[in-house]
C-alpha cells in the first residue's frame, strides 16, 4: 500500500497518521511543505492551460504530479486525479486535452468540491498531499462573446490599447483566440467626409490570465492608418474556437479622435536616460507601430559631449528602434548603426547627448514625423551582465548531498553570489539572479545536475572558441552549442553538482567516479550530511534558529551539527562559485588572451590561480579550506579584464598569484 504524507499544516493529522509507517529519521523529500494555493481558470473549454499555484512542487523523475478534485461533476460523484507538469517549484500546468477532459465526465458540466495538489515522491513510493480547497471548475464546449463596454480615452493613438469589458473570452493557444471586429469610417483632419475603411479583426488579450470578461486589443493601423483623424464605428467580439466553432457578440458603438505619434520622454519618465552596449533604452510615448506593421524609428538631433572633452553634433541621425508596444519602444545601443559611427567606439564611451529627439512612423505609403522632445541620454562604457540560471536539476542534486531545503538552498545560493562579486570586484560585471530586461545581450551560466556529456564535468564553458575582447556579450555556458560539437567537442556546458562527487573518496550511486583530486576532506564535510554515507540530511528541525552559517573555511571541518550544515553550505558555494568565475573567465577570452586560439589556461600548476587546469586547481583551494584560497584572476588577466570592461570602481587591494 502507498503511504500518503499531508504537506503543510493542514496535512498534519495525515501526517501523524503515516509516522508509523515511516523509519525514525527519514530523508526529507523537500515535499513536506507542499501547498496549493489556486488554479486557473475556472471557465475551461478544450484546450485550455491551466496553471496550478502552489509551492514545493518536484520535477519527475522524482517527482510525479497530480491535481486530485473530490467532489461532485454534472450532478454526479467524482474523484479524479488529472496529471499536472511541473513548470517551476511554485508552478505547475495542465492542458485539457480530449483525454484529461475525459477523466471529469462524457460532458460539459460544473466540478464542485475539494481540489488538492498530490505528488508521489518515486524514490520511496510516497504520496504527499496538499491541504485541498475547495472549488468549482467549470467545462464549457464553446463559449460566446459578451461585450458590455468598450473603454478609452476620447484621443488615442495608433496601437492603443482599447479595452473591452465582458465575459466568455478565449486566452489563445490551444482553446483558440477572441477577436475584436472593427468597423467604421475615418475622416483625415484636412477632409469633410468620413470614408469607410475595411472591417478588420485584431487579436483580443485579457488582463488577468485567471479571468475571461476583460481584455484589450491594439487600435491597429489596419485599421485607420497612421494620420491623425476622426474614427466612427463600431466593435464586436468573435470567438474562433480551435474545432472551427465560431460564437459572436453584440456591437458597441465607439468614435475617436487619432493623434499622431509622439515621443514624451527617453530613458526613463522624467529622469536622464543611460545606455551602453547591449543595453535597452526605453522610449516613452505613444502612435508607435511593430515592424510587422511598418517603421518606427527615432531622429536624435543635437550634440554629444564626450566626458574626456569636445564635442560631437548629431544632426537628424535616425536609429532603428524595437517595438514593444504602441506606448513603448526599446532602443538597443550597438556598434553598427549611424549613433555608433557618429559617436565613435560605443564599446567604451563616455559621455552625454543633449538634444531633442522626434519619432519617425511609416505604414504602407504614409509616414508621419512626430514633434521632437527634449531629452539627455549618458552613454557608459559596455558592462557585462550575466543571469546565473539555477535549473531544477541542481535543486535535486543537493539531495543526494543532504542539503535539499528551500533555505539551505538559498544559503547556498547567496554564497555562489558572494564569490562571483569578490572574483570579478572591480570589474564592469553584473551578476544577477533573474533574466535582465533591461538588455538585450546578456550572458547566461547554468547551474544544472549531472554532466549531460557523461564526462564528469564540474564546469565547462561550452560558448564557441575564445571570445578574445569578449566581443560578443551574449555568451551562453550551458545548454547545448551545436557549433562545439561540430568542432570535435563536447556540446553541453554550464557548471554540474553531481561531479561535485568526484572529489569523494565514496561518491553518491549513479553521479560520477572518484576523481585523481578526491580528498578525504570532502567526506570529513558532507558524510555527516549523507543519507547513504549513514549520515542524517538537514530537516526543518535543524533550522528552528535560521539557517547555521560560518565566516570562513578556519571554522571547517566542524564538529557540531550546526558548524556541519554551515560548514556544507559554505563550501559548496565556495567550490560553485569559483567554477563559474572560472567558466566564465574563459567566455571573456581567459586563459592566455593574446596568445594561441587554443590555449584555454594557465601553463603548470600556481596556487590560488583561477584560470588553472580543473586537476591543478585541489579541492581544499576551491572551497577555501585550510589556508588554501581563494582562487583569483592571477594579474596579467586581471588587468586585461579591467581593459575590456572598464569602470570606475578601483581594483581590490589583494595579491595575485604571477600568470
Amino acid at each position: 500500500m502507498r503511504t500518503i504524507v499531508g504537506g503543510a499544516a493542514g496535512g498534519l493529522l495525515v501526517a501523524l497518521a503515516a509516522c508509523g509507517d515511516e523509519p525514525q529519521g527519514r530523508e526529507e523529500t523537500g515535499l513536506e511543505a507542499l501547498g496549493f494555493d489556486d488554479v486557473y481558470p475556472r471557465v475551461i473549454v478544450p484546450g485550455t492551460r491551466l496553471t496550478i499555484e502552489g509551492r514545493s512542487f518536484l520535477d519527475a523523475p522524482l517527482g510525479i504530479s497530480w491535481l486530485a478534485l473530490q467532489g461532485s461533476y454534472a450532478g454526479l460523484p467524482l474523484e479524479a486525479y488529472v496529471p499536472a507538469s511541473f513548470v517551476d517549484f511554485d508552478r505547475m500546468e495542465i492542458v485539457a486535452t480530449p483525454s484529461v477532459l475525459a477523466l471529469l465526465g462524457p460532458t460539459a458540466g460544473t466540478f464542485s468540491g475539494e481540489v488538492r495538489v498530490e505528488v508521489d515522491f518515486v524514490p520511496d513510493g510516497i504520496r504527499f498531499s496538499s491541504v485541498g480547497r475547495f472549488m468549482e471548475l467549470e467545462v464549457r464546449d464553446h463559449l460566446e462573446p459578451r461585450l458590455d463596454a468598450v473603454e478609452a480615452n476620447a484621443v488615442i493613438f495608433v496601437n492603443e490599447p482599447i479595452e473591452v469589458v465582458g465575459d466568455g473570452l478565449l486566452l489563445g493557444g490551444d482553446e483558440g483566440q477572441t477577436y475584436a471586429v472593427v468597423e467604421g469610417c475615418f475622416r483625415p483632419l484636412a477632409a469633410v467626409t468620413c470614408g469607410p475603411v475595411p472591417t478588420v479583426q485584431v487579436p483580443v488579450s485579457a488582463l488577468d490570465p485567471a479571468l475571461r470578461d476583460r481584455g484589450v486589443f491594439p487600435f491597429s493601423p489596419r485599421i485607420a492608418g497612421i494620420e491623425a483623424g476622426t474614427f466612427e464605428g463600431s466593435v464586436m467580439l468573435r470567438n474562433e474556437h480551435a474545432d472551427g466553432e465560431v460564437t459572436l457578440s453584440g456591437s458597441q458603438a465607439i468614435d475617436y479622435d487619432l493623434a499622431e505619434s509622439l515621443v514624451s520622454w527617453v530613458g526613463e519618465e522624467g529622469g536622464e536616460g543611460v545606455g551602453s552596449l547591449g543595453r535597452y533604452v526605453e522610449i516613452g510615448g505613444a502612435g508607435f507601430v511593430s515592424r510587422d506593421e511598418g517603421v518606427s524609428s527615432l531622429v536624435f538631433d543635437g550634440t554629444y559631449f564626450p566626458d574626456g572633452g569636445g564635442e560631437v553634433p548629431l544632426d537628424e541621425l535616425q536609429v532603428i528602434s524595437e517595438f514593444v508596444d504602441g506606448r513603448r519602444l526599446r532602443y538597443v545601443v550597438n556598434d553598427e548603426d549611424l549613433l555608433a559611427e557618429q559617436v565613435g567606439n560605443v564599446r567604451l564611451a563616455s559621455g552625454t547627448f543633449v538634444g531633442r529627439v522626434h519619432p519617425v512612423v511609416e505604414y504602407l505609403d504614409a509616414k508621419v514625423e512626430g514633434q521632437p522632445t527634449d531629452v539627455t541620454l549618458r552613454l557608459e562604457p559596455v558592462r557585462q551582465v550575466v543571469y546565473v540560471q539555477f535549473n531544477p536539476s541542481y535543486v535535486e542534486a543537493l539531495r543526494k548531498l543532504g542539503l535539499r531545503d528551500f533555505a539551505v538552498d538559498q544559503a547556498i545560493r547567496d554564497r555562489i553570489f558572494e564569490v562571483l562579486r569578490r572574483d570579478y570586484e572591480g570589474l564592469n560585471v553584473e551578476f544577477r539572479d533573474e533574466p535582465p530586461t533591461d538588455y538585450k545581450l546578456f550572458s547566461i551560466v547554468e547551474i544544472s545536475g549531472s554532466d549531460p556529456n557523461g564526462l564528469g564535468l564540474l564546469g565547462y564553458d561550452n560558448t564557441h572558441g575564445k571570445d578574445v575582447d569578449n566581443l560578443r556579450l551574449d555568451d551562453r555556458i550551458g545548454g547545448t552549442n551545436a557549433q562545439t560539437q561540430l568542432s570535435g567537442l563536447p556540446g553541453f556546458g554550464g557548471v554540474f553538482m553531481e561531479s561535485l562527487f568526484s572529489f569523494s573518496l565514496h561518491p553518491a550511486a549513479g553521479t560520477v567516479d572518484s576523481a585523481e583530486v578526491a580528498t578525504a576532506v570532502f567526506d570529513q564535510i558532507f558524510d555527516p550530511l549523507r543519507s547513504d554515507r549513514g549520515g542524517t540530511p538537514v530537516s526543518s528541525a535543524d533550522l528552528i534558529a535560521g539557517v547555521p552559517r560560518v565566516g570562513s573555511g578556519a571554522e571547517c571541518p566542524s564538529q557540531n551539527r550546526a558548524g556541519r550544515i554551515g560548514c556544507a553550505i559554505f563550501v559548496i558555494g565556495s567550490v560553485v562559485g569559483s567554477t563559474t568565475s572560472h567558466e566564465l573567465g574563459h567566455s571573456l577570452g581567459l586563459a592566455d588572451p593574446h596568445g594561441p586560439p587554443d590555449t584555454f589556461h594557465n601553463a603548470g600548476d600556481q596556487p590560488n590561480r583561477l584560470m588553472d587546469a580543473g586537476g591543478a586547481r585541489s579541492f581544499e583551494e576551491r572551497a577555501e579550506l585550510y589556508g588554501q584560497g581563494p582562487s583569483r584572476f592571477c594579474g596579467e588577466h586581471y588587468d586585461y579584464l579591467r581593459q575590456i570592461l572598464p569602470t570606475d570602481d578601483p581594483a581590490p587591494s589583494v595579491e595575485r598569484p604571477p600568470c
